[in-house]
């Protein structure tokens, strides 16, 4: 049966490292050691485990699940809101990122300048995450 490092297992859960380290300090899952003392988390204790987590709504850090692997985050400069469709700009370090999304999606993420967001690309299209 296939192991898991705990960073193979954090990326699959949606976590980073240290919070799947902390979930295997508190006991919330399994874990064995290898050979060269790295611990291993068994596949199928993994997989239990991430349909508890996603049944309990989540780990400790907000997870967004997208097919886009192209992700920007940074700070919404501008919103152009039209009676149908709007514009929303997102300064991701040094990258301008502009997306034309109906008013409906930038009400429904209620974004507004100054707050997170993550731009997300995908061959032509781009998806605005709010984070």
């Amino acid at each position: 049966m296939q192991s898991y490092t705990i960073g193979q297992a954090a990326r699959l859960l949606g976590v980073s490292p240290d919070t799947a380290r902390r979930w295997a300090d508190a006991g919330r899952i399994a874990t064995h050691r290898d050979e060269g003392g790295r611990r291993l988390i068994d596949g199928r204790d993994l997989a239990a485990f991430s349909i508890e987590l996603a049944h309990s709504g989540g780990g400790e850090e907000d997870t967004s699940y997208t097919s886009a692997r192209n992700a920007f985050p940074g700070i919404v400069t501008a919103v152009k809101l039209g009676d149908v469709a709007a514009q929303v700009e997102i300064q991701a370090g040094p990258h301008r990122l502009v997306s034309l999304l109906t008013r409906e999606a930038v009400e429904e993420l209620k974004l507004e300048v100054g707050m997170q967001a993550t731009a997300r690309v995908k061959s032509t299209s781009v998806h605005i995450d709010r984070t």
